[in-house]
């Protein structure tokens, strides 16, 4: 079986791969949630939905630094990795162990893909297009009742760090999520995709959203910046936002209960 990831790079399989190892958390949810709980021998430390699993797996590190010592013992038949969330050294040492499938996702149409190219490389299709097919049914519905509101479009700065502050910026899944919230990401134009600013940045935005992660905003950075800027300030969960996969069926829900626009 001959396949390619979303690098385009291709990968050779004698058979469907029975061990898998997942070094992206969002993608061990999708795994779990099509079946698969049973093929992943390894996770990360981060991967924490479903709740309980990594009682249950090796945890072979995090999604920057591995153990590579423990996913070797593990002889897995595949590893799927990220190009954002894994380094290209990360991907060429587990390279050296098993063929090594990685994701890249800026947008719905590019996690539709991945569920899709993973179903049918791990011989569960159909419940890959079943699932595709309820995210663009929920898609579809949120965007209707978007457009049905005829809002204005907030200017939105959406923060992931502190000390610095860094953002989000243009080419970006979280970009692309808050477009499709109806909102301005003020960011966009600065340089690189989570681009470090100031105080003084976030002076033209209506709205600033604190994730949950990877920094742990709380209500008292919400205070903070409300008294600095006299804006509004939200928390949200930083999941919906930046987690492709299984998870994005739930963000859209997710999305009305906040009101943005």
């Amino acid at each position: 079986m001959i396949v390619k990831d979303q690098l385009h790079r291709t990968l050779t399989f004698s058979e469907t791969p029975k061990r898998v190892i997942s070094l992206v958390p969002s993608q061990t949810e999708l795994l779990v949630d099509l079946g698969l709980v049973d093929s992943l021998v390894g996770v990360t430390k981060f991967c924490v939905h479903p709740s309980g699993l990594r009682a249950s797996k090796t945890v072979v590190g995090g999604t920057k630094t591995i153990h590579i010592d423990k996913i070797a013992a593990l002889k897995p038949d595949l590893i799927i990795c990220n190009k954002e969330e894994n380094t290209k050294d990360i991907v060429s040492a587990c390279e050296q162990i098993a063929p090594v499938w990685v994701s890249d996702i800026k947008d719905v149409a590019g996690n539709n893909e991945m569920i899709i190219l993973l179903g049918e490389l791990l011989n569960v299709k159909d419940k890959a297009k079943h699932l595709v097919k309820a995210i663009k049914k929920a898609q579809n519905e949120f965007e209707n009742k978007l457009s049905s509101q005829n809002l204005a479009k907030k200017k939105v700065a959406y923060l992931i760090w502190k000390t610095p502050y860094m953002g989000v910026g243009k080419d970006t899944f979280i970009d692309y999520l808050l477009k499709l919230n109806g909102l301005i990401n003020i960011l966009e134009h600065k340089q690189g995709r989570y681009p470090e600013i100031t105080l003084n940045d976030l002076k033209q935005a209506d709205l600033i959203l604190l994730s949950s992660e990877p920094y742990p905003f709380k209500n008292q950075d919400v205070l903070e910046l409300k008294n600095a800027l006299e804006k509004q300030v939200h928390l949200v969960d930083g999941e919906y936002f930046s987690w492709y996969g299984s998870r994005l069926l739930k963000a859209f829900n997710y999305f009305e209960t906040l009101s943005l626009s």
